[in-house]
């Protein structure tokens, strides 16, 4: 494992930050957002700002820079796709509504898409001005995703969509959804799935927040009743949507290795432990070294995926390695927060300690272990993968989804 820059890319390295030099204020601690799920705001100010920005980035060619030249992007590699990703996190930006979007479908379109689909589809989305979401689980349907039972059926040239999705981020601000759908349920569970880009102002689409247990409302629950679509909008082949939710999942996998490695929480817990003034109390001490070592540990896992995609172009276990770590360190450093403020820690709001941060933290960070992937998903991955342990038996693999109890 190499964990220096290429001479490439601490060329692209240098570049992106003069840019940000140029165009953007140095992050500090104060502006942290602890945990994923923390409150944006007025998310309507936030999501203006957020495409404000993104638009500056288009126009400098400083997003989806791993997409091909004729989509937008630079060409450039996946290794410096991540090198772009560390120096954003270093700037206090706009972010969150457009990652599902770069990282995630536009690759997708890139890969199965129309020329058609492209055209439409890459250059608003790489500009900022039309957001995208992943129509993916489903109540019955979440880390067993072929399990799904919405359907699209064939009306001349249009599918008629009937279902409903579940736990879908961002659907009540996306404009577009990429989903997955049952249209053929005779064949076994895998094979009679297609991929559809989804109009989410279509009539017969309904979106439902659901609002979590700090306020926020991240989630959504998405309704298909009789919502036609044009049959232009299906990705890649009929009935071949697990090969494109595969390439999905696999480009989710890549975004894994952009996350943080949580640097600026620990400086602010750091910090909220010396306004305590207990930064000299050993037990809290040790629980500061402890978490500081756990960190460190998950920036080398970190630098492991980026390693692994510098070399290979996805990563694989290690991806689910570095998710579990790091909803693990979140979580930690997040119940740290709270234990340090006492019966404070668990005030939420512009009154209470630090603003509420570590409190919103702490309720957001189950999110962590169970978005992108549940955190047993991830170990099933981690032990046939890295163990070489047997799959776990299947019983549905290979008979009609129709026969298969409800």
């Amino acid at each position: 494992m190499d964990f220096d820059d290429s001479p490439a890319e601490a060329a692209f390295r240098a570049e992106v930050r003069t840019w940000l030099d140029e165009n953007a204020e140095p992050r500090v601690e104060a502006d942290v957002r602890l945990s994923p799920m923390a409150s944006f705001g007025d998310q309507a100010e936030a999501i203006a700002a957020a495409r404000v920005w993104q638009a500056r980035l288009a126009e400098a060619r400083w997003t989806g820079v791993h997409w091909p030249a004729e989509h937008g992007g630079r060409g450039a590699s996946l290794a410096e796709a991540l090198v772009l990703a560390e120096e954003i996190r270093r700037y206090d930006v706009p972010g969150g509504v457009f990652g599902i979007g770069i990282a995630m479908i536009g690759p997708t379109l890139i890969a199965h898409g129309t020329p058609e689909q492209q055209a439409r589809y890459l250059g608003p989305l790489l500009r900022g001005e039309e957001i995208w979401c992943q129509l993916w689980s489903e109540p019955d349907a979440g880390s067993d995703l072929a399990n799904l039972r919405s359907r699209a059926v064939r009306d001349g040239d249009e599918f008629v969509l009937d279902g409903q999705k579940v736990w879908t981020s961002g659907a009540h601000y996306a404009r577009f959804g990429l989903g997955i759908f049952r249209t053929d349920p005779d064949v076994p569970k895998h094979k009679g799935i297609s991929c559809f880009v989804v109009d989410l102002a279509a009539p017969g689409v309904t979106i439902r927040p659901l609002r979590q247990i700090n306020g926020e409302a991240h989630f959504n629950e998405v309704y298909f009743d009789s919502a036609r679509i044009p049959a232009a909008n299906l990705v890649g082949e009929l009935h071949d949507g697990w090969r494109v939710a595969r390439t999905t999942l696999m480009n989710e996998r890549f975004a894994a290795g952009t996350m943080d490695s949580s640097g600026f929480a620990f400086a602010a817990l750091a910090r909220l432990a010396r306004a305590a003034e207990r930064d000299a109390d050993p037990v809290v001490r040790q629980a500061l070294a402890r978490l500081h070592s756990i960190g460190r540990v998950t920036d080398l896992t970190n630098a492991r995926v980026r390693s692994a995609i510098a070399n290979d172009g996805i990563p694989g276990a290690e991806g689910s390695i570095l998710k579990l770590a790091l909803a693990d360190l979140g979580t930690a450093v997040a119940d740290a927060g709270v234990a340090m403020l006492g019966p404070g820690g668990l005030l939420t709001g512009a009154g209470a300690p630090d603003a509420g941060r570590w409190s919103e933290a702490a309720m957001g960070a189950f999110a962590m272990h169970i978005g992108g992937g549940t955190d047993a998903i991830q170990r099933n991955i981690i032990g046939e993968r890295v163990l070489g342990l047997p799959r776990e038996p299947s019983t549905d693999r290979n008979v009609p989804f129709r026969t298969l109890p409800s």
